[in-house]
């Protein structure tokens, strides 16, 4: 198998037999901000909006992507059992039922041909765009239409839960206090020294209090503690579309810059980011070495 054979977009169906009804277990105070929500609204106004069904309601599903990578160069377009990695996302995004639409959005004709070819929509953004979030907020202001929500849905995720898309949507429509919301899962034991799965700690009422490329939290003996149930950072998250906009407009912070890790520049201004923590293998792609992995896994559970 040639991990960076470039795309063929496959006709074949969507994976939609394949989702997991473990995803179903989305959860961790995700929905129990509500008894929160005068502090951050005022009660009236929040029972009205819900009431209305009006609350963050619209929401646009936008999976960024780019040729370019210094890790997995043209990993977008990586052959995963005879489709184009970005296309299995894409259609596990369409199943999502939050999901008012889902564009593609990409500074790379060939990825942009290539999703064009099983029926996407695609937005093109510039080459400027340092990072996910800032290419969500410029295919947002391109778009004709408004949202209230944007889920940015990491295009290297090709097994993505529809339930877990529709999860962080709902957190986020729950908890007004916050400007984004993200799903955990939890963290294999061989993953834990694993730079390229970035774990993640909670507080009691379900926001985020850190994330890190090492294990956290750590331990004075600098192993791993068997019976600590430590959290990985799922590729998905959804933003209050005001602050997206704002988002590019903050500097780099010190952590975000150090851990590369683009959510750290919302924490260190002050955001509040509500996590939600469901049963999921997770199967990111970050290297050509993942895709053998992801493959084998798809095999051994009869996945197409």
């Amino acid at each position: 198998m040639n991990p960076m054979s470039i795309c063929s977009a496959s006709s074949s169906e969507s994976s939609s037999s394949t989702s997991s009804s473990n995803a179903k277990a989305w959860i961790v105070h995700g929905l129990l901000a509500g008894a929160a929500i005068a502090v951050a609204i005022g009660a009236h106004s929040y029972v009205l909006l819900r009431r209305s069904g009006r609350f963050r309601s619209r929401v646009v599903g936008i999976i960024p992507a780019r040729f370019a990578s210094s890790r997995f160069q043209g990993k977008p377009l990586v052959q995963i059992l005879g489709k184009p990695m970005i296309q299995r996302t894409w259609e596990r995004a369409k199943l999502a039922t939050t999901l008012n639409h889902v564009v593609v959005a990409t500074d790379d004709e060939k990825i942009a041909e290539c999703c064009r070819g099983f029926g996407a929509d695609v937005i093109m953004t510039s080459e400027s765009c340092r990072n996910g979030t800032e290419r969500c907020n410029e295919a947002l202001q391109m778009l004709g239409k408004k949202y209230d929500v944007v889920v940015n849905i990491q295009g290297d995720e090709p097994l993505i839960e529809p339930d877990i898309i529709d999860g962080v949507v709902k957190a986020l429509q729950a908890a007004p206090d916050a400007v984004f919301s993200t799903a955990v899962t939890s963290l294999k034991p061989e993953d834990a020294f694993d730079p390229n799965r970035v774990k993640c700690v909670v507080d009691n009422h379900g926001y985020a209090i850190y994330f890190s490329r090492g294990l956290i939290p750590y331990n004075k003996l600098g192993k791993v503690n068997p019976q600590f149930p430590y959290l990985l950072h799922l590729g998905i998250q959804s933003y209050d579309s005001k602050f997206l906009s704002v988002y590019p407009q903050l500097s780099p912070t010190p952590l975000q810059l150090e851990e590369d890790l683009e959510q750290l520049k919302v924490l260190e201004n002050g955001h509040k980011m509500k996590v939600i923590k469901v049963d999921h293998e997770a199967h990111g792609v970050d290297t050509p070495e993942d895709v053998e992995k992801i493959e084998s896994f798809m095999r051994e559970r009869n996945l197409s």
